[in-house]
């Protein structure tokens, strides 16, 4: 099992769904885990923060409904506010649906489902969760790159201004006054420690931002690389279906 396998949360009271899901699910390369009941489902969200949940919409405890609004609304679960969220339900209501997608659901399957259907809408759901990732990640990256340029931008302005004073400074020194030589020596120091005040600040930023960037392009993932990942999981699919077949 890679450590990098999406983990999939299966919350729902009966047994033989878990279990079927279960199997499947993990012969397809993911990480699951499982919970039978509301309160278990909100306890294995935030230990496990899995990317994505399958979750029954009839619970003991709590609703799917309930669970939802938790995860997507409730301030204190900002840190799995971002979790994917596939309902199934037996109520094919449209009220039903949109009631689901205004909570902040991803996807809505209704039961008895087709697991090859089911897991079509895995893929997709996970898909467009990483790729949502990759652009923010990226986003994230241009600020660091947008910082760095404002911050060069005020380096180079407040460097310019105290060397352009030298400038004119040194033109009104009189080489053979020693009082106007020691005076143009002592703004020369003062300008330096302020150059090199700025420069040291400017050098903190700029290490702080390497490895900020660093950090993010570390999880970088071509879209050919996410691409061949979900293809592999659909060829695993396909070949799993087919050996359940025979």
């Amino acid at each position: 099992m890679s450590a990098n396998a999406p983990k999939i949360l299966i919350v729902d009271d009966e047994h033989i769904n878990v279990e079927f899901f279960n199997v499947m699910l993990t012969r397809l390369g993911y990480t699951v885990e499982t919970a039978g009941d509301g309160d278990e489902a909100i306890d294995k969200i935030l230990a496990v923060k899995p990317d994505l949940v399958l979750l029954d919409n009839i619970l003991p405890n709590k609703t799917g409904w309930e669970i939802t609004r938790l995860v997507k609304q409730d301030p204190q679960f900002a840190e799995v506010a971002d979790t994917s969220i596939i309902m199934f339900s037996a109520m094919n209501e449209v009220e039903d649906k949109i009631e689901g997608f205004e909570l902040g659901i991803e996807d809505y399957i209704t039961k008895p489902f087709n697991f090859s259907e089911v897991l079509a809408r895995i893929q997709s759901v996970l898909r467009h969760r990483e790729l949502s990732k990759q652009v923010l990640r990226r986003e994230r990256r241009l600020g660091l790159a947008e910082s760095l340029n404002n911050s060069l931008v005020y380096f180079t302005t407040h460097v310019k201004e105290p060397l352009e004073t030298l400038g004119r400074s040194a033109e009104t020194v009189a080489v053979d006054n020693v009082e106007q030589i020691n005076a143009f020596l002592e703004q020369v120091k003062a300008t330096s420690t302020e150059i090199l005040a700025t420069l040291r600040g400017l050098d903190e930023e700029v290490r702080d931002l390497k490895g900020r960037d660093a950090e993010l392009r570390s999880g970088d993932v071509s879209l050919e690389d996410l691409e061949a990942k979900y293809r592999k999981h659909a060829e695993l699919a396909m070949q799993g279906k087919a050996e359940s077949s025979r």
